[in-house]
């Protein structure tokens, strides 16, 4: 799903946003207003699997303890298709794309993106997958973690962890936490903003 922009105006640059396990890109779209992000163009692929627990969720993978992962690497393909085919769609080029995502779109960001020249990436939390970064090489794009410390179904440690594996490999990383449980609060989406703006203006 792409959102119209208001002005015709080429785009100053691409936002991918991954929604989380359950959620679908409806979801995310409400949330971009409030971004405050013009001169942006949003793409908002929803995910390519159903949910188990309800009709109109999408998920990247399962993540059921029977099935934990299934479809990961599938989904990883389609997505890096996507991701590649956007320019030749858009006209704007991967240096000029931010991929972002909440939650499982979260471990899928940072996955994915760092194996792509992006300009930037950024997990609202999220994970990583437990293998996303041994294949990855140098290059890795900024990466911007941001996480709340009541978060029930993903624990900060979490985020930490990730903090840590992306630091060890000598990437940029800008990292915050707030006072919040498993959601987006105005707080997140400003240090998403102020991310995108530094980094593409």
């Amino acid at each position: 799903m792409t959102v119209p922009r208001a002005t015709s105006q080429p785009p100053a640059g691409l936002i991918v946003t991954l929604h989380g396990w359950g959620a679908n890109a409806e979801d995310v779209a409400s949330l971009l207003p409030l971004l405050n992000l013009p001169d942006y163009q949003f793409v908002l692929p929803n995910a390519p699997y159903p949910y188990p627990y309800s009709p109109v969720g999408r998920a990247w993978y399962d993540l059921r303890v029977e099935n934990m992962y299934e479809g990961l690497v599938e989904s990883r393909q389609l997505l890096t298709d996507f991701l590649e085919s956007l320019e030749s769609t858009t006209g704007v080029p991967l240096s000029r794309t931010i991929l972002c995502g909440f939650s499982q779109g979260g471990a899928m960001t940072l996955d994915v993106g760092s194996k792509l020249p992006l300009a930037g990436l950024a997990a609202m939390s999220g994970y990583l997958h437990p293998d996303a970064l041994t294949s990855a090489k140098s290059g890795i794009p900024p990466i911007l973690i941001s996480h709340g410390r009541y978060d029930e179904v993903v624990p900060l440690k979490a985020a930490l962890k990730a903090r840590e594996t992306v630091q060890s490999l000598g990437v940029a990383v800008e990292y915050h936490e707030f006072d919040m449980g498993h959601e987006i609060n105005p707080q997140t989406l400003e240090v998403l903003r102020n991310f995108v703006v530094n980094l593409i203006g």
